[in-house]
C-alpha cells in the first residue's frame, strides 16, 4: 500500500508505535489520519502536533460499540478507510496466577479488539474490493513473552487471527499484515526495565531496542510490499526458524538466558 492520499485509522495512537505510525503516515502524504486512544487528550495532542491531516479521538478498543462508532464516523467524514491499524495492546507482567481481571483485559484488548475492528471495517472494504488491515501482534505472538503469560497467550491468538483474516480475504482484495516488533523504546518496556521485570530484561538482552520511529519505518516498507509478517527486528525471523526446527533446544536456550539474568541479581 502507498499511503499517499489514503485514509488511515490507528488505535493506541496517543504514544509509542501508534503515534509514530501517525507521524510517518503524514510524511507519506496520507489524506487523513485518525488517532484513537483511551487517553483521548493525549491522542488529540499528538494529532495537533502532526497537523491538520490528523484527528485525535477517544476510544476504548475493548468496547465493540465504540469501535463500530469510530469506523462509521470516519467513513462518514472521509468517505472510506483505506488502512486500519489495530495497534492498541496491554501487558500484565503476570504468570499463570495473574488475576482473572488481567487475563480478561488482555483478551479483550489484545484479541477481541482486533475482531471488533475487522467486523467494523471489512464490509465497506469488501464492497470496494480493497483495503488493508494491520494488527500489531508483537514478537510475543511469534515467540514468547517470558514473564507474561496473558500477553503471550493473547498475542499468539492475535497472530492466529491475523493469519486467518489474510487467508480468508486476500483473494477479495483485502490485505492483512501482522506487525511483530520485539524490543521497542516505549513506556511499556521502560516501566518493565525500571522495575526489573524479567520479561523486559529478556527482551533487552535478545536484540536491539528500536525507537517507535524505526518500527514505523519498517511498517511503511512492509505495507508497500504487502507483506503479511512485518518484522522490524530481522533476528525474530531467525529465532522463529530455530524455534520451529528445534523447540526443545529453543526453550533450553531461553531458560539458560533466564538463569543468567537471575544470577546477576545475586
Amino acid at each position: 500500500m502507498n499511503l499517499t492520499d489514503r485514509v488511515a485509522v490507528v488505535t493506541g495512537g496517543a504514544g509509542g508505535i501508534g503515534a509514530a505510525l501517525g507521524r510517518r503516515f503524514a510524511a507519506e502524504g496520507a489524506a487523513a489520519i485518525v488517532l484513537a486512544d483511551l487517553a483521548a487528550d493525549a491522542a488529540r495532542t499528538v494529532a495537533e502536533q502532526i497537523g491538520p491531516v490528523a484527528h485525535g479521538v477517544g476510544l476504548d478498543v475493548a468496547d465493540e460499540a465504540q469501535v463500530r462508532a469510530l469506523v462509521e464516523e470516519t467513513e462518514r467524514r472521509y468517505g472510506r478507510i483505506d488502512l486500519f491499524c489495530a495497534n492498541a495492546g496491554v501487558a500484565t507482567g503476570g504468570g499463570v496466577d495473574a488475576p482473572d481481571a488481567d487475563w480478561e483485559r488482555a483478551w479483550r484488548v489484545n484479541v477481541l479488539a482486533h475482531v471488533y475492528a475487522a467486523r467494523a471495517v471489512l464490509p465497506a472494504m469488501l464492497r470496494r474490493g480493497s483495503g488493508h488491515v494491520l494488527l500489531t501482534c508483537s514478537a510475543a505472538g511469534v515467540l514468547t513473552a517470558v514473564g507474561d503469560a496473558p500477553y503471550t497467550a493473547t498475542k499468539h491468538a492475535a497472530l492466529g487471527f491475523a493469519e486467518w483474516l489474510s487467508i480468508t480475504y486476500r483473494d477479495a482484495g483485502i490485505r492483512v499484515s501482522a506487525l511483530c516488533p520485539q524490543g521497542v523504546d516505549t513506556p511499556m518496556l521502560a516501566d518493565g526495565l525500571a522495575t526489573g521485570h524479567l520479561g523486559a530484561r529478556v527482551i533487552a538482552a535478545s536484540g536491539p531496542v528500536l525507537t517507535p520511529d524505526q518500527v514505523a519505518e519498517a511498517t511503511i516498507a512492509g505495507l508497500a510490499e504487502e507483506r503479511f509478517l512485518i518484522l522490524p527486528h530481522p533476528e525474530v525471523a531467525a529465532y522463529a526458524r530455530r524455534r520451529a526446527e528445534d523447540p526443545d533446544g529453543w526453550q533450553a536456550g531461553l531458560r539458560k538466558l533466564v538463569r543468567k539474568l537471575r544470577a546477576a541479581d545475586h
